[in-house]
């Protein structure tokens, strides 16, 4: 059992200064210098799965011993949730249609006079992350330079390539049809849930700690709520956490208030280099937030030359974390604050959707 004075990773040391680049030498050839602070290659050269591989069966096994009571927790909003616009993302809420067999709409169809059998069958067009979701690692690259030829260009986790790897067949505007894109080739949204995302989640409750008032969460704030809450996370953890945006979301009925979302709610600060060189060393595995971003959007500052969503690029270009987005987390919040506990079994494989650069999830917290 770990105490709270060994786990070390509440109390990450501040960054240390970091060459520009690090030398290596790999038996990919994607690659020569790979990103400062990230770990390409060391699950392996041509490794899709990221931080995902620290979810060892002995961490499924400790995840198991979580559950005491039986108690199942659904984390998802319903796929039609939040709705709207919110932040011009032109993701919209899916649109079912019948399906149209033979001519005729398979809607209460009694197809065979023979038979009593009445059938019913749909399709569905669905915007992958406008609802509860995983980033798949092919979500966010960054233009590199990893041939080391002094040509930035642009790169995904573990060194995979733009237009190469992922996005080979991009459309034109007006011509978008599935036989012209390949999405991703690698680092796909099926690579996670190959996976079966299963292990032990810890919630930090950032609401209950900070309130409903915007606040960029740094690398201060996020150990103090943990102190205060107890909340402890190891080598393979999911981190969960709860600012209560969904929450408010679902009590506007598919109407989001983007004038009172935008001045609201906890968000990691991804400008905090202190936060981002936690989250690197702590060994957590994924991280889920039932906010839009996890990271403050916009960012506190903007340098120029660096990431805009900073903590996008540690985790998902850097380190291939998979991040939650729009989880429905207030039910579970509340139970755990109750007994007194901040750790479950967390169950959250995305759809198997090979080449999706994100895609709905349904997670499940097992008490």
């Amino acid at each position: 059992m770990v105490t709270r004075s060994e786990a070390c990773f509440n109390r990450a040391p501040a960054p240390r200064p970091r060459a520009r680049f690090l030398l290596l030498v790999t038996t990919t050839p994607r690659w020569q210098r790979r990103p400062p602070g990230s770990n390409w290659g060391e699950f392996g050269p041509d490794d899709q799965k990221g931080r995902l591989n620290l979810i060892t069966p002995s961490r499924v096994r400790a995840a198991v011993a979580e559950v005491r009571e039986g108690i199942a927790f659904c984390l998802a909003l319903p796929l039609d949730r939040p709705g709207g616009n919110y932040h011009d993302l032109a993701r919209e809420p899916p649109r079912l249609r019948p399906v149209v067999r033979h001519g005729k709409v398979k809607v209460n169809l009694h197809a065979d006079a023979r038979h009593p059998d009445v059938f019913n069958d749909d399709a569905v067009l669905l915007h992958s992350q406008a609802s509860t979701h995983w980033d798949a690692l092919a979500h966010v690259g960054s233009m590199f330079d990893g041939d080391g030829d002094g040509e930035p260009e642009v790169r995904y986790y573990n060194g995979y390539r733009g237009g190469t790897d992922i996005g080979a067949r991009v459309p034109s505007p007006g011509r978008v049809g599935i036989d012209e894109y390949d999405g991703a080739r690698a680092l796909g949204l099926e690579r996670l849930a190959e996976t079966g995302v299963q292990g032990r989640g810890v919630l930090v409750d950032l609401r209950r700690a900070y309130g409903d008032a915007r606040r960029a969460v740094g690398y201060d704030d996020l150990l103090r709520a943990m102190d205060a809450q107890q909340a402890v996370v190891e080598t393979g953890d999911i981190l969960c956490l709860h600012t209560g945006q969904t929450e408010v979301l679902l009590a506007q009925d598919g109407h989001p208030d983007q004038a009172s979302l935008d001045d609201a709610f906890c968000h990691l600060d991804g400008c905090d280099d202190r936060l981002l060189a936690w989250i690197a060393d702590s060994g957590i595995a994924a991280i889920a937030a039932d906010n839009f971003a996890v990271e403050a959007v916009p960012p506190t500052r903007r340098d120029e030359g660096l990431a805009f969503e900073r903590l996008h690029e540690l985790c998902l270009f850097k380190l291939g974390m998979p991040l939650g987005e729009l989880w429905f987390l207030a039910d579970l919040a509340r139970w755990l604050h109750e007994h007194r506990r901040s750790r479950f079994l967390l169950t959250a494989p995305p759809i198997r959707l090979p080449g999706a650069f994100g895609g709905p999830v349904t997670p499940v917290a097992t008490v």
